[in-house]
């Protein structure tokens, strides 16, 4: 029996380098032996892509490859240009096009949409320059109600994303944000439960299956990075939440995922106030497979198994789907 070749790839030059490299490592461990013959091809922090321990060009690298999983996160292997590589090697690969990877990455396009089709959001500010943010700085602290985030808007994992609280904090936090993008966001505080909501293509018979929201109790202030990948948060599967709350969830992540034109699956981000209802923060296009990431408990909460989910995804992908 002919074995399906898959290119594993991971690493990259981003700063979620590591977190690439353990969903990688899950995947290769987690893909049905009897079914695939693996090839871990990694990206070193310079982009330069490595088979075997050989550094080469991406086409020699996926040259003998029936199919890639991306297990990259972060700019170059979420924001599109990846995608953009494999699409002009005409390679079949996992998760979001290019164009769907790009809109999904940036909080300001992605927002956007999000308005379009009606999927409430909290209200923004977007800087796309420094020199700007000094002149104006003071007027901008004072429109929003505190706490504020400051978020950059090309960047995952919550990194460089802040909560203000007083107007010292304002200008660092900003100028560190500058650091992981060339413009920022700066967006109200929802106060409420933290929820998570994982989205399938073509799952249990459905066109789009959506997973048991996942409620999130960090210990810190918020779910930055901290949280998400060294244990310092809760993550209840099924999270508390009314029926209304769950419907609700669902359905946006739902819409979010339809609306950015993404596909295989996806993982959104909301927070539920008491009374203003449920709010999506951001899509993210390609969540991580870490044995401390939220998509594997929600699957777990189902009864899927993570090698059952790695052959769905890699099988749509074949597809062409």
């Amino acid at each position: 029996m002919h074995k399906i070749r898959v290119g594993v790839l991971r690493g990259g030059p981003s700063n979620e380098y590591e977190v690439s490299l353990k969903t990688g490592a899950t995947v290769l461990n987690n893909l049905k032996k009897d079914k695939y013959n693996t090839r871990d091809i990694f990206i070193d922090k310079n982009g330069i892509w490595h088979l075997e321990g050989r550094p080469m060009k991406p086409l020699e690298a996926l040259e003998h490859v029936d199919v890639v999983f991306n297990a990259l996160h972060g700019n170059f292997g979420e924001d599109g240009k990846l995608q953009h590589i494999l699409e002009s090697c005409n390679v079949k690969f996992t998760g979001s096009g290019s164009l769907a990877s790009a809109l999904g990455m940036n909080k300001v396009l992605s927002k956007e949409v999000f308005k379009r089709e009606k999927i409430k959001t909290p209200q923004h500010k977007i800087l796309d320059s420094i020199h700007k943010m000094k002149e104006h700085i003071l007027d901008l602290f004072r429109s929003f109600s505190l706490p504020i985030i400051v978020k950059p808007v090309s960047s995952g994992s919550s990194v460089g994303v802040y909560i203000i609280k007083d107007y010292p904090s304002f200008e660092p936090a900003i100028m560190n944000a500058f650091t992981h993008s060339d413009s920022i966001m700066i967006e109200e505080f929802i106060q409420g439960k933290e929820a998570t909501c994982g989205v399938i293509d073509d799952f249990r018979d459905q066109r789009y299956y959506a997973l048991p929201p996942v409620e999130i109790r960090p210990h810190n202030s918020f779910f930055d990075y901290e949280a998400k990948y060294q244990g310092k948060s809760d993550e209840i599967v099924p999270g508390n939440f009314t029926a209304d709350e769950n419907v609700e969830i669902e359905k946006m992540a739902i819409l979010a995922h339809r609306a950015l034109g993404l596909r295989h699956y996806s993982r959104s981000d909301f927070i539920i106030h008491p009374h203003r209802g449920v709010f999506i923060l951001e899509t993210n296009t390609l969540p991580g497979l870490t044995p401390e990431s939220l998509l594997p408990k929600s699957l777990d909460a189902v009864g899927a198994s993570l090698s059952y989910f790695l052959d769905h995804i890699v099988s749509l992908a074949l597809s062409g789907k």
